[in-house]
């Protein structure tokens, strides 16, 4: 049988949660608001399946460009690109800097 080329294919260590933090998220980090020019973190949360973005972006420090509905659009430079993201704020951290 070939292998699957789905969205989650390969990622099963980024989108699995540890035993003890299964379940929802604590509720302060669905309604953080982020201002525009913001530092975030993209941290995928595999518990909830809508707004997700692609695994390969998970860890990576982007910049909020704009709120879109309840997602936010953010922008990062990966490979001399700049890519635009689209993620819900329960995929999103605050950078600590």
């Amino acid at each position: 049988m070939p292998n699957s080329k789905g969205f989650r294919r390969g990622a099963r260590s980024i989108l699995r949660k540890k035993p003890r933090n299964r379940g929802l998220q604590p509720i302060g980090r669905l309604l953080k608001e982020y201002e525009c020019g913001d530092k975030v973190v993209i941290m995928i949360d595999p518990s909830v399946h809508k707004g997700m973005p692609h695994p390969r972006y998970h860890g990576k420090i982007s910049v909020v460009e704009e709120k879109r509905g309840r997602a936010y659009v953010v922008k990062l430079v990966e490979r001399g690109k700049v890519r635009t993201i689209i993620a819900r704020p329960e995929h999103l951290k605050p950078h600590a800097s």
